[in-house]
């Protein structure tokens, strides 16, 4: 009990500590020039997107950024994949990026299985993500989710919080990514199963994260 009062004390100092420190900081912001990610690949290997349309309301929510909500499938897979990006260029004026730990739950899905898996690609360290399994009803999904930033993977939001103020300071920057990735689980599938449907698209996403989210 001890401990998850520490921990969260710490956590609230860390998130209060960005926001004082993000809103006091006076010289212009750096903002890398990137394309959209409405230009994101439709077409990844043998996957084929379409995009899902992002309500006024979700919008709303989410705050100024630049989003992609797109659903892959092929013609040999039975499940579909699901993408969201998030980019927030700037997070000093209050748009910060919101924890799928609170978004899924509002939306009516709610974690059954919670655990960190280990994501890599050539060229770049081994990098930690989080993976949920989700249920709604009769409906599971695994889900995997990751803050991305500078060439950085992370999986806590916590360190997230810890790097957007060290690459204020070091690169006048605070723009920042959410990734996350989901598939339904199938009848009979395990978690598991799930997951290595969901690899070798993470896999042609990776290196596209360099191009659309500035390093």
């Amino acid at each position: 009990m001890r401990n998850s009062t520490l921990r969260f004390v710490v956590a609230a100092l860390m998130i209060a500590s960005a926001g004082i420190f993000l809103h006091s900081r006076a010289r212009g912001e750096v903002f890398p020039p990137r394309p959209s990610l409405k230009e994101f690949p439709a077409h990844l290997d043998r996957w084929n997107g379409e995009d899902i349309a992002i309500d006024q309301d979700t919008l709303d929510v989410l705050g100024h950024g630049d989003f992609l909500h797109r659903v892959y499938q092929t013609e040999s897979q039975r499940a579909n994949i699901e993408l969201f990006i998030a980019y927030f260029p700037s997070q000093r004026a209050g748009d910060t990026i919101h924890s799928p730990k609170n978004c899924l739950p509002g939306s009516g899905w709610s974690p059954i299985d919670s655990r960190h898996i280990t994501l890599s690609q050539p060229g770049h360290e081994p990098f930690p993500v989080n993976r949920y399994v989700i249920a709604q009803g009769d409906s599971e999904r695994v889900v995997l989710y990751w803050y991305w930033a500078h060439n950085r993977g992370i999986a806590s939001e916590y360190w997230a919080k810890y790097y957007l103020v060290a690459d204020s300071i070091k690169m006048n920057r605070s723009d920042g990514s959410l990734v996350r990735i989901t598939t339904p689980l199938l009848p009979g599938e395990t978690a598991d199963d799930a997951q290595e449907r969901l690899l070798p698209f993470v896999a042609d996403v990776l290196p596209l994260l360099q191009t659309y989210i500035p390093r």
